[in-house]
């Protein structure tokens, strides 16, 4: 029951920005579900008029990944009439490049009114004079960003909230050559976006076609790698976390010789409130518990899970005391491009370089290095990795960041993608087997030759966002000299990227704020050497140690700039 005290009066100014949104809502449902909330504002309920407040601050923005938010009525969430706005301004900046009349792709995931939202960015875009082609179902991202290049296409638009929360929903945008957008082309859209005019009135046509099964045939056709001489007996426990990848992955796996697949039942089948998982992102502590007891139950080699929306892969493997790890996405990354870089002298790639971020491992650097194949290091974010290479004329072989993306085949889909990063795991556990070896047999050699890095994050959450430049500023203005008794740098990357490097013999500390959270983050590297009087194990002993130190140290230090 709300109190007297509870009650305050609206602003009329958002009472009538409310009421505006209404009217020229597309949707029947979010009209209600706003009005309702409208409603309870006017009747002084302070809760509301807050709710009410946060859906139309307008905080939502398209970025160079498209936009992410939760699906409720209002300007701030994702809906129809947002997603309808979304694609008028992508329309209106496409048009203004001269891509009158060009193909536009449009695919989708499986989450709550992924489906609809997709019908209704396709009108939009058919209503606008672009030949709209529409994957057949729901499907992984990496079809979608394929399908552009493949299909000659001036854009594509996926409907996906990747790992986010079940209550999120959201799109992803990429442009010819299917690639994500890089400022300016981010702003400039996110300009057109602001100006598109009331939902209601933005004109939509039902001309759009649905393909069929083709681009998932040709997908797989180039993602595949033909099996060698050696046997394929390598068995393989995987999900998809209840998203769209099932399928996609079973077929590429078994188009490779992989055959001996084992689905999490449980999650096989997309299911929109991911029921069996708290937050559907492999790398969340618990999330791949189904994957390693079925793993184990079935006495697999490998194990894989996919993220939703199948742009990401994370990989688990039975260690050498027999439990079951899934490994962090600095060891898959290192893994994958060691396999890569040793397969380019059986190639005719010229110029090859792989890549990492900035705040990624540095051990990629060094196996580059020992095999003298270019080594770049980027920004954070695939729109930066997928164009590595290309001010040097090099070609882009591998890619990954520390979040789970790679990119294994650059040239086939220039983005992050977990299916065919899947596939090349396989290959790879599948030669080790073979040489009756594992993964982490692997991963020992290569920290015996490079020094063990161990790498963690430390994240300051924060309500006001403005605190964030605060800290960053702070820390900046008075940089520490030592941290954990290292000797450290500061190494400042603006303007380019808002990132401070403290740097030292044997340590990293990067700090920068999330592009898409309330977040402070840091990122943490130290490198012990092994030693011949040391040995593998003490090294890890003492890299772990000081990694501890280095943690506590930082987040002392993040709370004494407030």
């Amino acid at each position: 029951m709300t109190t007297t005290s509870d009650k305050v009066e609206i602003d009329p100014e958002l009472r009538d920005a409310a009421k505006r949104w209404i009217d020229s809502d597309i949707d029947p449902a979010s009209q209600a579900e706003l009005r309702e909330v409208l409603r309870a504002a006017q009747a002084g309920n302070v809760a509301s008029i807050a709710d009410l407040r946060d859906r139309m601050n307008g905080s939502l923005r398209f970025g160079t990944g498209g936009m992410r938010g939760p699906r409720r009525a209002g300007p701030n969430g994702i809906n129809r009439s947002v997603l309808t706005r979304t694609a008028a301004g992508l329309a209106r900046w496409l048009l203004d490049r001269g891509d009158r009349g060009k193909r536009v792709m449009i695919g989708r995931d499986a989450r709550h009114s992924a489906e609809e939202h997709c019908e209704d960015v396709a009108g939009v875009l058919a209503g606008a004079g672009f030949e709209v082609l529409v994957l057949p179902r729901p499907l992984p991202t990496p079809v979608l960003a394929f399908s552009v290049q493949e299909w000659n296409a001036a854009a594509g638009v996926q409907i996906t909230a990747s790992h986010n929360h079940a209550d999120d929903s959201g799109c992803k945008v990429y442009l010819a050559g299917g690639s994500q957008v890089i400022p300016p082309a981010d702003s400039e859209i996110e300009e057109s976006i602001a100006s598109a005019p009331a939902p209601s009135s933005i004109p939509r046509q039902p001309w759009w076609s649905v393909l069929d099964d083709e681009p998932v045939r040709r997908y797989i056709t180039r993602v595949a790698r033909p099996a060698s001489r050696m046997p394929r007996d390598l068995r393989i426990a995987a999900t998809p976390l209840h998203g769209v990848g099932k399928s996609t992955l079973v077929e590429a796996l078994n188009a490779s010789g992989f055959s001996d697949v084992h689905v999490v039942a449980e999650q096989s089948d997309p299911d929109p409130d991911f029921s069996t998982v708290e937050y559907p992102n492999p790398e969340e502590p618990g999330t791949a518990d189904a994957l390693l007891g079925l793993a184990h139950e079935r006495g697999v080699d490998l194990a894989i899970a996919l993220d939703p929306d199948a742009d990401r892969c994370a990989i688990g493997a039975r260690q050498h005391d027999g439990a079951w790890r899934m490994l962090d996405g600095n060891e898959i990354g290192v893994l994958l491009g060691t396999h890569i870089i040793a397969e380019l002298d059986r190639t005719e790639i010229p110029r090859p370089v792989v890549a990492t971020t900035m705040v990624s491992s540095s051990m990629l650097q060094a196996v580059a290095e020992q095999h003298c194949v270019r080594f770049e290091e980027t920004q954070v974010g695939f729109k930066w990795l997928a164009r590595a290479g290309s001010a040097t004329n090099h070609e882009l072989v591998f890619a990954y960041e520390e979040a789970l993306g790679q990119a294994v085949l650059p040239g086939v889909v220039r983005d992050k993608d977990g299916i065919s990063a899947a596939v090349l795991a396989a290959d790879l556990a599948q030669s080790l087997k073979s040489e009756g070896r594992t993964l982490f047999d692997l991963l020992d050699e290569l920290q015996i030759q490079h020094g063990v890095h161990q790498t963690d994050q430390v994240s300051v959450r924060v309500g006001d966002v403005s605190r964030i430049a605060t800290m960053m500023e702070k820390v900046r203005a008075d940089p520490p000299a030592k941290i954990a008794d290292h000797v450290v740098d500061p190494v400042d990357y603006l303007p380019q990227v808002d990132l401070l490097a403290l740097e030292g013999r044997g340590i990293r500390v990067l700090l920068r704020p999330s592009g898409t959270e309330s977040k402070l983050k840091t990122y943490l590297e130290v490198v012990e050497p092994v030693l011949e009087d040391v040995g593998l194990a003490e090294a890890r002993a003492q890299a772990r140690s000081r990694l501890t130190t280095v943690r506590e140290h930082v987040r002392t230090l993040l709370s004494d700039y407030p």
